[in-house]
Formats: C-alpha cells, sequence, structure tokens
C-alpha cells in the first residue's frame, strides 16, 4: 500500500472513531468542545439527553426554573428542562459568605443536588499528551466521592471530595454552600485528541461542582 494512502486511511479512522465516541456520548453543547488545559465547566455538558450525555435521579432541574423560578433570565432558565441540576451562586449571603475556603465568584452555574448513580458526560480536547494536575471547585456538605472515565474506561476512581461543613454556621441550610477548592484532587496523564470525559458520583452525594481544572503537571 502506497504511504499517502495508509497515512489517508488511518486520518479517516481517527476521525470516524471520535466521532463515534462523541456521537454515542451526545455531542458538546453549543459544538463547544472545552479544552483541556483549561477548565472544564460541569454545567456545559454534551447534549443528548438522559441516558446518552447524563444519568440523574430525575427528570426534574431543581434549580433552572424551580429554585430559581423561570422569569426570562440566562440564569434562571439554564437548560431548565433536562434532568441535570444547575444553580449559580448568588450574593444574598447564600455563596457569599465567611464560611467559604476560597474567595467565590458571583453568578457563576454549577451542578449541584447530586445523588449516587448520577453521571455526567463531557467532550474534551487535550491539546498536548502530558500528565496533569486535576483540581476541583466545589462544596459538599460530607464526604463524598466521584470517579472520573475517559472514553469509557475509567481513569480516577473513588477521589474523596473532603466535607466542607463547618459547624461555627448556624444557618443550617449553608452548609452545602461552603466552596473550597482541592488542587490537585488528582494527577492524570492524558493522551492529545478529542476524549469523552465522564464525572460519576459515587458516594454520599449532595456535592455542588463547578468546574474541574486542569493543569500540565
Amino acid at each position: 500500500m502506497k504511504p499517502l494512502l495508509f497515512a489517508l486511511i488511518v486520518i479517516a479512522f481517527s476521525t470516524h472513531s471520535s466521532l463515534c465516541q462523541t456521537t454515542n456520548s451526545g455531542k458538546p453543547w453549543q459544538n463547544k468542545i472545552q479544552q483541556i488545559p483549561g477548565r472544564i465547566e460541569c454545567e456545559f455538558y454534551n447534549e443528548g439527553g438522559e441516558g446518552v450525555a447524563y444519568h440523574d435521579s430525575d427528570s426534574i432541574n431543581n434549580g433552572s426554573g424551580k429554585l430559581n423560578p423561570a422569569n426570562g433570565t440566562f440564569l434562571n432558565e439554564f437548560r431548565m428542562k433536562e434532568g441535570v441540576d444547575i444553580s449559580y451562586t448568588k450574593t444574598d449571603n447564600i455563596n457569599d459568605n465567611p464560611y467559604n475556603k476560597v474567595p467565590r465568584d458571583m453568578g457563576k452555574l454549577y451542578v449541584g443536588w447530586t445523588v449516587p448513580g448520577e453521571w455526567i458526560k463531557y467532550t474534551v480536547n487535550v491539546n498536548e499528551s502530558a500528565t496533569y494536575n486535576v483540581g476541583l471547585m466545589y462544596t459538599s456538605n460530607w464526604d463524598g466521592l466521584i470517579s472520573l472515565d475517559l472514553d469509557g474506561k475509567e481513569i480516577a476512581g473513588r477521589l474523596k471530595i473532603a466535607s466542607t461543613h463547618d459547624d461555627r454556621d448556624t444557618v443550617k441550610w449553608r452548609q452545602w454552600h461552603h466552596w473550597n477548592k482541592t488542587d490537585p484532587l488528582t494527577t492524570l496523564k492524558l493522551k492529545k485528541g478529542i476524549h469523552v470525559l465522564t464525572i460519576h458520583i459515587v458516594a454520599n452525594g449532595n456535592m455542588n461542582l463547578d468546574y474541574l481544572e486542569f493543569k500540565k503537571n
């Protein structure tokens, strides 16, 4: 076989493989592939719906359109007809509170109401084969566990998400809104190319997940 023809076949096969991975897992939100290194925003999960792009314990978005009533605004109505539960940081003494472990920007979307067994998929582009430190911006009223898959294969299992509960805060419902960033949560070797990243909620849900941040080691 001629070298040029062989090269074209390899490229075609690789492209087809990447497209199949993306199609079987939904497609990037608004066709915008999230980039590594960089932040993988949890609310920008793939399109495709229940059982394809995500699995949620119910079909109701408990944040957009419910906790945050539909009022014609982007933040209150973001993906409100989908099962993944989404809210955003507010300046009404909920997320902007003295018990945050790290400074917190307001008006930022995040995934919440997580329970064990749920999962969410993201199409990502790894720009360089390398080892990456992975950080997580989150809250957790109890110690939790998540795992990460890449293209259907586990790459990080049972990662502990340390509780952000603080007994000094006497406002009970605010225990779910003490923000922290663990950096790194884990370290991963990733190959260059387009992949499908899946976050699994393994144990002790009720975590709020804002973003995973991948930094080249």
